[in-house]
């Protein structure tokens, strides 16, 4: 296993420059929803545009605060610096094309609302602070997203009520083609500046749209092993990240008989249970929450919020377990919860409460206390995190000019630690973000990768004691 020499982003602080927050899909017809010809209410000689919040992004809003942040971020490396008056100007171009993100929030009645920003696009920044903070959107113009640059490196970073990541990815990635073509004028001379075939504008509630009768929740609410031990200080957000190589890593797998993200949740799992742990069988489950991206199952393309969280559940109930075994309880626990059925059951409990007329009517006030109730009840139902924001790929003509692509996300509720994937041609990126200052998760997760013969590199912000 190498170590890369930190990156300079991470020198600049302590101040973490971090690289780096859901889903690729295959391409499709573009498809846009115009909300303006379905929503709009009447403002002088104008009309401006609202839209709902999608069944997830409810909660987000009200849980949301500078501790609690719901911010993912997603960022891309080129291939030469940036110049940031550039990318400010590519910024402005592209934001009046993306209704999902050209909004702010709002409070109504009974629930949030977003409605149509209207003001210039949020100012780019260059990056001198830890990924992930809080957006104070009264700060930010009302956007809730921020933009900034380091080096050769773009950040986008959201808060979650507007988008997943498959959302982000849309957005990240006209971003950096708008940026390119105005820093190579042949490839805009060539293409001009309209966004790709392949990229969603659809502001479908997917969960509504594909719901079909109330369930009982399929949550569960147990609480499970949480990570503790002293942070990090000075509000610090520690990041590291692996780059394995994806053949490689596949022959691992295809060996074991395990899909990529079976076998690093297992690993993950594994790491936990010794690192953490030691080996001891603790009382409660080690159990990881992993999104799963439904528009495959549903033949989606709305870039509003559409996934899932399934647990990948380890219980230790004997002195000694070796790898194998952790694998095979971590792929039967994924393999029993990922088929349509199980995830249409888990987001129908969820729609058949939006859709309740008696607590539709409910205040927003009262929702709010609510939904904070249920939420710190069952966020302790999971010790982790683990995303894959898939397979990211971009349209050939830039491809010389990108070089890899980081994701990364904000902690939870006794979530101190957490891990996201993201896979750029010949290489998967796994990174872990976190506020604890005791890096042996992360480093036993690397270290058992390589073990089993695949080359690791990892790379660091550079905040965590060698």
């Amino acid at each position: 296993m190498s170590k890369k020499k930190k990156t300079s982003s991470a020198k600049q602080s302590a101040q973490s420059k971090g690289t780096d927050t859901k889903a690729e899909t295959e391409k499709k017809p573009n498809k846009v929803t115009k909300p303006s010809e379905k929503y709009s209410i009447a403002s002088s000689s104008r009309y401006i545009r609202w839209d709902t919040l999608d069944n997830t992004a409810k909660l987000f809003p009200v849980i949301a605060g500078e501790g609690l942040t719901n911010v993912y971020r997603i960022s891309v490396t080129l291939t030469e610096e940036i110049v940031p008056g550039r990318l400010q100007e590519a910024l402005d171009m592209l934001l009046p094309k993306f209704d999902g993100f050209n909004v702010r929030l709002r409070k109504g009645l009974f629930w949030y609302y977003f409605e149509e920003n209207g003001k210039p696009a949020p100012k780019v920044e260059e990056e001198t602070l830890f990924p992930c903070r809080f957006i104070q959107s009264t700060r930010n113009r009302n956007y809730m997203f921020r933009v900034t640059y380091y080096e050769r490196r773009i950040n986008l970073e959201v808060f979650h009520v507007l988008t997943d990541g498959m959302g982000g990815v849309n957005f990240l990635r006209e971003l950096t083609y708008q940026y390119l073509r105005l820093s190579h004028p042949e490839i805009r001379e060539a293409l001009g500046d309209q966004l790709t075939a392949g990229t969603s504008l659809n502001l479908e509630d997917s969960f509504v749209h594909n719901y079909k009768s109330a369930k009982p929740s399929g949550f569960n609410r147990e609480k499970a092993y949480l990570m503790k031990g002293r942070r990090l200080t000075n509000g610090e957000f520690g990041l590291v990240h692996g780059y394995l190589p994806i053949g490689q890593l596949k022959e691992v797998t295809h060996a074991r008989g395990v899909s990529i993200n079976e076998y690093l949740a297992a690993v993950f799992a594994w790491s936990i249970y010794r690192e953490s742990l030691g080996g001891r069988i603790p009382k409660r489950a080690i159990r990881i929450a992993v999104p799963v991206n439904l528009r495959p199952f549903y033949d989606s393309i709305t870039t509003k919020n559409f996934f899932v969280m399934v647990s990948a559940t380890f219980q230790p109930e004997k002195p000694e377990y070796t790898f194998e075994e952790v694998l095979e309880i971590i792929k039967t626990s994924l393999r029993s919860q990922i088929n349509k059925e199980h995830l249409e059951d888990l987001f129908s409990y969820s729609v058949s409460n939006q859709e309740n007329l008696f607590l539709r009517a409910v205040p927003l006030p009262l929702k709010n206390i609510v939904m904070r109730i249920v939420y710190n009840w069952s966020a302790l139902a999971n010790s982790t995190t683990m995303t894959n924001i898939g397979n990211l790929t971009v349209e050939e003509v830039y491809q010389p000019y990108i070089e890899r692509f980081h994701a990364c996300l904000a902690m939870s509720k006794g979530q101190f630690l957490k891990g996201t994937i993201c896979s750029y041609r010949d290489t998967l990126v796994f990174t872990f973000s976190t506020i604890l200052a005791d890096a042996s998760v992360e480093r036993g997760f690397f270290r058992k990768i390589a073990e089993d013969g695949v080359e690791v590199t990892v790379e660091t912000n550079g905040i965590f004691n060698d």
